[in-house]
């Protein structure tokens, strides 16, 4: 069956309370959905970019129940992303690319049919001029709840830290949701908890409803103190050729069962991160926002250790074997001067 993006001028029966894994039974596939609001300009929120991420269906389930029986504040177009990998409660199939990574520019070549959509999307929302755009998720790893962005500018960091004090300033990975709207309008990426947060859900849906009754975003500045602001440097992935285990010390790579208890935390130079294989030369790739690999900038590698070369504060490290071969292992972050 062709993929191809599904567009609703109503609300499709049944979707305000079905399940992710039966999602499949109400849209036939990716879907823009639009409802209109007493304003016109939109909010726009993206969902279900990866399919174990269900945080986002049910705020905007429980936003549709809040206002079930009068008029939305604002009109509001809902995005709903990967419906086949919902059903079987995954990020992505095997089969599949990832979401999240198919925003890509109008000027490169389409090599996926997830990049059409995408770009379908963007074209029709850029003519509803949308007064922000919200790309709801959450992740397999401990870590607080924290706003994202792509643009240094005073609607965004407004934007966001309506969401959170703590905001991480991102340029790669590329292709994201967030990056393409940011082009035409304030945009963030919002990380609500763990997949199984029901306090995640609760946040995301209190963000939605202050968003529908926003007039604008403001664009003066912020105090220093009104947001933590963090830079993402580089992106921490296991190279394929290198097993890995986080129980088994035998692999190539062993990393500490607590090792998600480091996300968000200033961790000191000459750490220990992982142990490696005796008889192998070991090393995890480290790409830049550049897109090179920069492993001996960050890590150190002798005697059977991989190390913390310099302070860094990793984000999003999960434990999670399936999404860390799908996606990537951590991101390395630094304080960005605000």
């Amino acid at each position: 069956m062709t993929l191809e993006l599904h567009t609703f001028d109503y609300l499709p029966p049944g979707f305000i309370d079905c399940g992710a894994k039966n999602l499949h039974q109400i849209i036939p596939g990716p879907s823009l959905i639009h409802i209109k609001g007493k304003k016109e300009n939109p909010v726009f929120v993206s969902i279900l970019q990866h399919g174990n991420e269900t945080v986002g269906l049910k705020a905007v389930q429980q936003l549709l129940k809040t206002y079930k029986d009068s008029t939305l504040p604002r009109s509001l177009s809902i995005f709903v992303g990967n419906v086949d990998a919902a059903r079987e409660g995954l990020r992505r199939l095997d089969r599949q690319p990832d979401y999240n990574r198919m925003w890509t520019k109008e000027d490169q070549p389409i090599q996926y049919p997830e990049e059409k959509i995408m770009r379908q999307v963007v074209a029709e929302m850029k003519q509803r001029e949308p007064i922000v755009s919200i790309d709801l998720h959450a992740n397999t790893g401990l870590n607080p709840h924290y706003a994202c962005i792509n643009k240094l500018d005073n609607r965004f960091y407004h934007l966001a830290t309506l969401f959170s004090h703590t905001v991480v300033y991102f340029i790669r990975p590329t292709g994201v949701q967030s990056t393409a709207f940011a082009e035409f309008c304030p945009a963030v990426t919002l990380e609500c908890g763990h997949v199984d947060d029901q306090a995640g859900v609760e946040h995301a849906f209190e963000y939605l409803d202050a968003c529908i009754q926003l007039t604008e975003v403001p664009d003066t500045p912020l105090k220093p103190e009104d947001m933590a602001l963090f830079h993402t440097v580089a992106t921490v992935k296991v190279p394929a050729e290198f097993t890995f285990s986080f129980s088994d010390s035998i692999e190539d790579i062993y990393f500490s069962p607590d090792l998600e208890k480091l996300n968000f935390k200033e961790i000191e130079a000459n750490t220990l991160f992982a142990l490696t294989h005796p008889d192998k030369t070991v090393f995890l790739d480290v790409f830049n926002e550049a897109g090179e690999n920069v492993f001996e900038e960050y890590f150190t590698s002798e005697n059977n250790e991989i190390r913390i070369r310099k302070s860094m504060m990793p984000s999003m490290i999960t434990s999670d074997e399936r999404v860390i071969r799908q996606d990537c292992l951590c991101y390395l972050m630094e304080r960005y001067p605000f």
